[in-house]
């Protein structure tokens, strides 16, 4: 009577762990295969006005750069700009998005429209990386919270603990 007991409550974790697993991965492949949703949207159109209007603020420039989502990243790059011909565009992961899209929101976009600022201002030098004290200043006040040359993995986990 016990084992039959116990051979059901297995059975049954079994179908709930295949459940949750089959959820996930549909989950994932409906990010992947689908544009980024209107919340997204939502959330890097309201970043970008903000660092805009930051933008405003403390240069007293303003000027829109692209921002082109795109899944063609390898690795785990979150973002990158680009400056050829002239024209400056700002390249986002969304490979990396659903998995830390508050880290995308918060950090990333004013990491990458503060190379962008210093690429229109004339600041970018072939022999810097890019992440000089300058660039962490504007990256800073245009409203980066983490203002760091590459992404803190162990933040973003810890930040999605509950504790």
């Amino acid at each position: 009577m016990f084992t039959k007991k116990l051979e059901f409550l297995f059975i049954g974790i079994i179908i709930i762990a295949i459940v949750i697993l089959v959820n996930n991965w549909y989950s994932n492949n409906k990010f992947k295969n689908n544009p980024i949703s209107d919340e997204y949207q939502e959330l890097i159109s309201r970043k970008e006005q903000e660092i805009l209007y930051n933008m405003q603020q403390h240069y007293n420039i303003i000027f829109k750069v692209p921002l082109i989502i795109t899944d063609k990243f390898k690795g785990k790059l979150y973002g990158a700009t680009s400056y050829r011909n002239g024209k400056i565009k700002i390249y986002l992961n969304k490979n990396v998005m659903q998995e830390s899209m508050e880290y995308m929101i918060n950090s990333v976009i004013a990491h990458e429209y503060a190379h962008a600022l210093m690429f229109k201002m004339g600041f970018h030098h072939s022999n810097s990386d890019g992440h000089s004290s300058k660039w962490k200043e504007m990256c800073t006040n245009l409203g980066g919270i983490n203002c760091e040359r590459y992404v803190d993995r162990e933040e973003i986990i810890m930040s999605k603990m509950p504790f």
